[in-house]
């Protein structure tokens, strides 16, 4: 059995995290976000794999290789020049995938959901397609997804209320595939599998079913998120903070609850609280941050910002964003 990482978008919500790089190949606690999904796939047995890339595809490249230091065989599915989508990127491999059953996994994530069980499910109820579930209790911007009491999925009903009694269930980003779903997906264009596939196969009466996963899971799509996810982690290890290859932190400096990349170099006097610094930034003697993005600034990058981003402001040699109270 094969597993799709898709890791192909653009990352807008992450800029300018995602400036030069695209969202799985983002360092978490110093590895490759990508790296936790693919140790995940390869705990439940999964050796092959294949990854889509569009946005700045060398970054996962260069920090994956081939897969072998993580026990797998990797093929890469580079999407040129269109991206094409969670349901157009099976379409492009799906001679690789039209004789298994087969899984596909966001690369933003990071979870210990139990894909055994997810698979049993998917087997017992003879699904076509299962989509992994799990209960959003603080009603967070996630797609709101409506079963019916044999499982089966009823509607994707978009962002819940935040006055609501019940617990609503929010789709994971892991589904488990059986080839036929390929009569549903357009060949060669963008499609996507939520709202292009999954509704036209529903309508069919094909069984588009659920597993209702009650693991740790985690999403990165934001720039907060990402913050608050990896000071989740640090905290489980007794961290306050995290500093990559090469960073040095002036004694006289303060860091707290921050993430720095590498090469980071922090002067004296300078104060920084929930900050995340990208590679090579220099932050001044005496600056003082909150709740800040910086990397290093570029020629017309304030040009390209994309509309659902902070905006942000180039002082010095750095790109400054800050992302809320």
């Amino acid at each position: 059995m094969r597993a799709v990482i898709l890791a192909a978008g653009f990352g807008t919500r992450l800029w300018p995290l995602t400036i030069g790089r695209t969202k799985p190949a983002l360092p978490l606690l110093n590895r490759p976000l990508i790296s936790f999904t693919i140790e995940y796939l390869r705990e439940y047995g999964f050796e092959d794999l294949i990854i889509n890339l569009h946005h700045e595809p060398s970054s996962v490249m260069d920090a994956i290789g081939d897969g072998s230091k993580y026990g797998v065989r990797i093929t890469y599915s580079i999407e040129e020049p269109e991206i094409l989508g969670t349901a157009g990127a099976l379409d492009r491999v799906k001679h690789l995938l039209k004789d298994d059953t087969f899984v596909v996994i966001n690369g933003k994530i990071v979870t210990d959901i139990n894909l055994h069980k997810a698979i049993e499910t998917h087997r017992r109820l003879e699904a076509m397609a299962t989509l992994v579930l799990k209960g959003n209790p603080y009603h967070e911007r996630f797609t709101d997804v409506e079963i019916n009491k044999d499982q089966s999925i009823k509607a994707f009903a978009g962002y819940p209320p935040t006055l609501i009694e019940y617990i609503p269930l929010m789709f994971t980003g892991i589904h488990i595939l059986e080839p036929s779903i390929f009569k549903y997906i357009p060949e060669g264009v963008f499609s996507d599998t939520v709202r292009d596939v999954y509704p036209q196969a529903m309508a069919q009466g094909e069984r588009i079913m659920a597993h209702i996963g009650k693991e740790n899971w985690y999403e990165l799509s934001t720039v907060e998120r990402y913050l608050a996810v990896s000071l989740r982690f640090l905290s489980r290890e007794g961290r306050d903070s995290v500093s990559g290859e090469g960073t040095e932190i002036d004694p006289g400096a303060s860091v707290s609850r921050s993430v720095l990349w590498r090469r980071v170099k922090v002067g004296p006097g300078a104060r920084l609280s929930e900050c995340i610094v990208g590679d090579d930034v220099v932050i001044p003697a005496g600056m003082e941050l909150h709740r800040t993005a910086v990397v290093r600034a570029s020629a017309h990058v304030l040009d390209d910002r994309p509309p659902k981003s902070h905006p942000g402001t180039i002082i010095g040699d750095n790109l400054v964003v800050p992302f809320g109270e």
